[in-house]
């Protein structure tokens, strides 16, 4: 298994604070807003006299909440379509052994969320990446370079949309493009989309589950994590109107026995939050987003593309490896008792040295601590070049 460059230079950061420094994470997706009370309250007051186990495939009031739900993004599924997960990451985990063998391939445009390598490679499935590049700002690859991409092995394509770690939001027009590489191959359309409500600029996001025709091709990966600020719920979903790939996964989901049954409580209250509850924090994370842009862009050799949707920019900085400057950033740097974390670009990516120079950088602070936190890389990228 590959480590997570999400977490691995965790020890470091401990360090740091355990030295007495403060570290701005900047390095893993934790929004800070606060998680709906009403929601939280709903579990205060549930009366349980034994916590016992939920259906393998999740409570089915969920279920229908969350086809409820759908309905109000323009997608229409039944709640038999849906399958309960621990977090979104059994999601994919579920959707990969139920449409792939091992030996198996899966085209993922690169960079991609680092997990996605971490599962194809317990499920023994191959990861055919093709790249995107920072001078489009991370858009969806040439349709070309899938159709040399695919292989006899190959089975699926997976895309997060918006992405994690550019932040790039895929268009209809890249969708219905995938459709039809879908379409002529007969794959499996897997889709993370995770941070659907989070998008800028006026921009809309379009579901794949959403596209005429895609109905036996198309899973969907979701949760409660980002979109309600509830990361510590592990709760998630897959979404497919095919019935065999549901009862594949189900057989995985019934060896797991159940997911969480106090965390689904608290997901069926999500389902009646307020609009202005995500209004609020897209508005949010619309300045944050227009902040660290902002300084990342005035920085000497950064490229920052300007993201569409999620909170992440995958920047490109001025040093030749960013898994030794982030290190350095935590075990030998500080700016007034302060230093900061980042993710390193080389784990977003299958093939070797493309992201060495980058970085993913979550916009999760308030714009108070994300400026404190630009100014400490601003200032730590001088000194490095200069020692």
């Amino acid at each position: 298994m590959p480590a997570s460059p999400i977490r691995k230079l965790m020890p470091y950061a401990n360090a740091a604070k355990a030295a007495g420094k403060h570290v701005f994470h900047l390095n893993i997706g934790q929004p800070d807003l606060p998680t709906p009370q009403h929601a939280l309250d709903t579990l205060k007051q549930t009366k349980i006299e034994t916590l016992a186990y939920s259906p393998s495939e999740g409570y089915a009031s969920y279920r229908e909440a969350l086809a409820g739900y759908y309905a109000t993004c323009d997608i229409q599924v039944n709640a038999e379509d849906i399958l309960i997960t621990t977090g979104g990451s059994e999601g994919i985990n579920f959707a990969m052994m139920s449409c792939l063998d091992a030996g198996d391939g899966v085209i993922i445009p690169e960079p991609f969320y680092a997990n996605y390598r971490g599962f194809s490679q317990a499920a023994g499935v191959i990861v055919q990446p093709i790249t995107a590049s920072i001078e489009t700002g991370f858009a969806l690859p040439p349709i070309a370079a899938f159709e040399e991409a695919i292989q006899e092995n190959t089975k699926a394509i997976l895309i997060c949309n918006p992405s994690n770690p550019t932040g790039y939001l895929y268009s209809e027009e890249e969708l219905l493009q995938l459709k039809e590489i879908v379409l002529k191959h007969d794959l499996y359309l897997i889709v993370d989309e995770v941070y659907r409500e989070f998008t800028y600029d006026g921009k809309k996001h379009t579901s794949v589950l959403s596209l005429d025709g895609l109905e036996q091709h198309v899973i969907v990966i979701d949760s409660i994590s980002k979109r309600y600020s509830a990361c510590g719920a592990r709760i998630g979903a897959m979404v497919t109107r095919n019935t065999e790939v549901r009862h594949a996964a189900l057989k995985f989901a019934q060896a797991r026995l159940s997911p969480p049954s106090l965390a689904q409580i608290l997901g069926e209250s999500l389902v009646s939050t307020p609009p202005s509850y995500l209004e609020d924090a897209i508005t949010e994370y619309d300045k944050r987003r227009k902040l660290t842009v902002k300084r990342l862009q005035a920085m000497d050799g950064v490229t920052c593309p300007t993201p569409g949707g999620a909170f992440y920019v995958l920047v490109e900085l001025p040093v030749d490896s960013t898994e030794k400057f982030c290190q350095w950033l935590l075990e030998e740097y500080d700016r007034d008792g302060k230093t900061l974390m980042m993710a390193p670009g080389s784990g977003f990516y299958s093939t070797p040295k493309i992201g060495d120079r980058q970085a993913r950088i979550a916009y999760v602070l308030n714009e108070d601590d994300l400026n404190a936190a630009m100014d400490c890389l601003e200032a730590a990228l001088k000194a490095y070049q200069s020692s």
